[in-house]
Formats: structure tokens, sequence, C-alpha cells
């Protein structure tokens, strides 16, 4: 007998902006590139593909007004940095996979998002666009991340690893290449903002 292959996991969505945004020196999660505040235009984006999105905040930032008015996930300390809010999540939604997008990617397309659900492999670990700037190594912070992917981050928590990239790195996953290859560039600096500026 044929033996049957398990259904895939849905897939949530998830936004995040739980960062304190230091090299900006502001809130990078409110900067306006589209004509309303980022982490919405983000929210706005994977809402169109996924049955469910959530932006990831840390305590004191949930009633910022532009968050407060999205469904949150909050960071619950488990890790540092973007890891934190991947964990959180997993633990709030433990059953599903999450397509994990920064706040800070201006130039992410819809395309982008149907690409990356189109080459989704659910036997590997995660699914993640291939970094053009670091050849052969992936870009953790636009991927799906399959539930069981969540053994492997806590492992790495466990031996105080908090890096993404290097936790996809060190296991099963499926490399798709970018369609644009600005689409995983982030804003992190004000030069870099102003340079945006003077390009629009």
């Amino acid at each position: 007998m044929k033996k049957l292959m398990s259904k895939p996991a849905e897939i949530y969505g998830l936004i995040l902006a739980g960062g304190a945004s230091r090299r900006m020196g502001h809130d990078k999660a409110v900067i306006d590139y589209h004509g309303q505040p980022q982490i919405r235009w983000a929210y706005e984006l994977l809402q169109r593909h996924l049955p469910q999105v959530f932006v990831s905040v840390r305590a004191e930032q949930e009633k910022e007004p532009v968050r407060a008015s999205l469904p949150q996930v909050h960071d619950l300390g488990i890790s540092r940095g973007p890891l934190d809010g991947i964990v959180s999540a997993m633990q709030t939604h433990h059953q599903v996979a999450w397509l994990v997008v920064a706040c800070d990617l201006p130039w992410l397309a819809d395309a982008s998002i149907e690409h990356l659900l189109a080459k989704r492999d659910p036997q590997s670990m995660a699914t993640a666009f291939a970094s053009v700037h670091h050849p052969g190594l992936p870009e953790p912070l636009c991927a799906i991340w399959e539930p069981a992917s969540r053994t492997v981050i806590d492992e790495a928590v466990a031996s105080n690893r908090h890096c993404p990239r290097k936790i996809l790195i060190n296991t099963n996953i499926r490399l798709t290449e970018q369609l644009d290859p600005r689409s995983m560039d982030n804003i992190n600096h004000p030069q870099e903002l102003e340079d945006i500026r003077k390009q629009a």
C-alpha cells in the first residue's frame, strides 16, 4: 500500500515589528513608503495571500497606535532579536507554519510572496529566498518556517544561539531564487531612508 502523505500545515503570516530601531533612530515599522505606515502595508500584503496575519511586538509596543490596530503576537522573551518573535509565534499557534517577514522590506511585492508560497517544501524545516548579497545563504526574515523547525530553534536557544540565518544554514531547508533582487533589501539607517526619499 502507498503511504499517505500528511496534509501540509496551514500557513499564517508574521510581521516582525518588535525591534527597537536603534540604527534608524526612530520606529522603522511606521515609516511611510507607500502612503501608509510600513507595518500596515506589510500586513495588507500578507493578508492578500494568507488566512491569518499577526504582528510580532514587545509588551511595551502593544498600545502604539498602528500596532494596536492590528492582530498581535507578543514576544515572550524566549530568545533574542527577531528569533524571539518567531519562536513566540510558534508557541502561540504551534500547529501552523509561519511565513515570517521583517517589517522593513519596502520592495517586497505580491509576486515574491506568491513565488515563495509556490516553492514551499513542507518536508523541509523552512523554505527561504537565497540571498543576493550572500550567495548560497538563506534570507530568514522572508521565509516559511515549518512547525517542525521549532525543535531546531529550541536546541539553538538552549545553546545560546539566536541568529535565524545560522539556524537555517545548519538544517534542512529549501532555497529559491528571488524574483526581484531588491525585494529583500531592508532600510536600517537614516542615510538609506534619505536616499530612498530622493529617488521617489
